[in-house]
């Protein structure tokens, strides 16, 4: 193992589910009491030995056990304790990483309080705002954020819901989509003779901005005449969710953590989009197809009949237990920054607040449309990434009316090189090479960056009135007192 692993909770909820006592639980792996008493307090690291002990012991997956989200709410607490709200003594990153590693789920509730904090502000500020305008308070929506309750749900299960995606790939074995030679039509068929449900391709209204709309009384789907092949495609398996697989979808949400009326909504929606991508792109076949052409996202696109933000979403995915893909981030950033989707099998963490950082070259794809740019970078933590960006354009389908234009990121650590057509011709051993990025300007410690907007939020800053540098500030160690 590449790093040590203190996973004593894991251990500890393992043999609580078991039911069993610390002494019967090591007598079964043929461990001491005192030892497994330290691995569950994390005194000691959880061995490679270990792992394949319990392993054989108990026939549990290795890996499912090892994976952690431990770097991923180290990221999050690390961004939230930046808020200025925390006026207190400023935590060290190894602080942080032993709240996480003895008590991830103290951790997580404290991110959940510290959401609900920042949401409230929010809604204060707004009817603040309201009211100054002379507006009706009770007018007011709530500003309860749901795609960050979506997104959270979908971060913290590594992007990859299995139930749907066994189902769906059933599904694509049973019609043998594989074989077929028009998908789109098999499943028209399919739709029609399943369900008695009829496809039609037309407008949906008069300005062209509908994509799908169905009608249960007329049971009538209609997919605008506007959108690609691709896009028909995806719709049409999305409607099969929701019409065969809506019991394993309302399960899924019954489970979920999700708390306001619409993020339950909203993730139905992503729960039936998931589905449609796992149908077109079934995980072994699509698995396959993904290391034999080494990860090659524009023959991939040809051979499943998809576009390329579909594939780069799919690559995100691919963390079955059993058959892991290499895990990569993916990202969908609009011409403002925004960032419209992000998706995480990797350590690289996106900021929840505030833009990303300037130098990440999915900014740059916007000057280069149709492009594929490849960047070598690294975060602040020394992890190093293969990072790849491409612009892709919406059509409207109407000279009267805009496209819609995203640039769209997907990348993975250096170790994974050798399995991606992307990394030919990178010198992987020179440093100098590599662009050194950060989440956001708020929480990055670099202090040689001239791309700066502002310093990090919990150091001092200070000013040289007899020195002028590109920024225009310094800030010190991280600082005590946030000033």
């Amino acid at each position: 193992m590449q790093q040590k692993l203190y996973l004593g909770y894991k251990l500890r909820r393992f043999r609580e589910q078991q039911g069993m006592t610390q002494a019967a639980l090591a007598e079964a792996i043929g461990l001491s009491s005192s030892y497994l008493n330290q691995l569950e307090n994390n005194q000691r690291p959880l061995t490679a030995a270990v792992l394949v002990k319990l392993s054989q012991a108990f026939e549990i997956d290795i890996a499912s056990f090892a994976d952690d989200d431990q770097d991923r709410l180290v990221a999050d607490l690390r961004e939230a304790l930046a808020d200025p709200a925390f006026h207190s003594d400023a935590i060290s990153l190894q602080e942080l990483k032993a709240i996480v590693a003895t008590s991830p789920a103290l951790a997580q509730h404290f991110l959940l309080l510290h959401r609900a904090q920042r949401k409230m502000q929010d809604r204060l500020q707004n009817m603040d705002d309201t009211l100054s305008a002379n507006e009706q308070a009770s007018g007011l929506e709530k500003p309860l954020f749901p795609y960050e309750e979506v997104r959270d749900y979908f971060h913290y299960r590594n992007n990859y819901i299995d139930e749907l995606d066994l189902a769906a790939e059933q599904f694509h074995n049973r019609l043998n989509l594989s074989g077929v030679g028009s998908i789109v039509s098999a499943l028209f068929e399919y739709i029609k003779e399943r369900h008695d449900v009829r496809t039609r391709i037309a407008s949906l209204d008069s300005k062209g901005h509908g994509m799908r709309r169905f009608d249960p009384e007329t049971k009538t789907l209609t997919l605008s005449e506007t959108i690609s092949e691709a896009s028909r495609l995806f719709l049409a398996a999305h409607q099969i969710a929701l019409l065969e697989f809506d019991d394993v979808i309302s399960g899924l949400i019954a489970e979920s953590s999700l708390i306001s009326v619409s993020a339950r909504s909203i993730c139905r929606v992503g729960l039936a989009n998931y589905f449609a991508g796992a149908v077109i792109m079934p995980y072994r076949p699509f698995l396959e197809a993904a290391r034999s052409t080494r990860h090659d996202i524009e023959r991939l696109q040809h051979q499943f009949s998809a576009s390329f933000e579909q594939v780069c979403h799919r690559l995100s995915t691919l963390q079955r237990p059993s058959a892991r893909g290499i895990p990569f981030y993916f990202v969908r950033v609009d011409k403002a920054g925004n960032i419209t989707k992000r998706h995480s099998a990797t350590r690289f963490q996106f900021a929840r607040f505030g833009g990303a950082c300037p130098l990440w070259n999915v900014h740059e794809a916007f000057a280069v449309p149709g492009q594929v740019l490849v960047q070598m970078a690294e975060m602040p933590d020394g992890v190093r990434y293969i990072c790849v960006a491409r612009s892709i354009i919406k059509r409207s389908g109407s000279y009267s009316q805009p496209n819609r234009h995203y640039a769209l990121g997907i990348g993975c650590e250096v170790s994974y090189a050798p399995q991606l057509v992307y990394a030919q011709g990178l010198d992987l051993k020179n440093r100098n090479t590599e662009v050194p990025i950060g989440v956001s300007c708020r929480i990055c410690e670099r202090e040689n960056c001239q791309q700066r907007a502002f310093p990090p939020i919990d150091r001092s800053l200070f000013v040289d009135h007899s020195y002028r540098d590109v920024v225009p500030y310094q800030f010190t160690e991280p600082a005590t007192k946030y000033t």
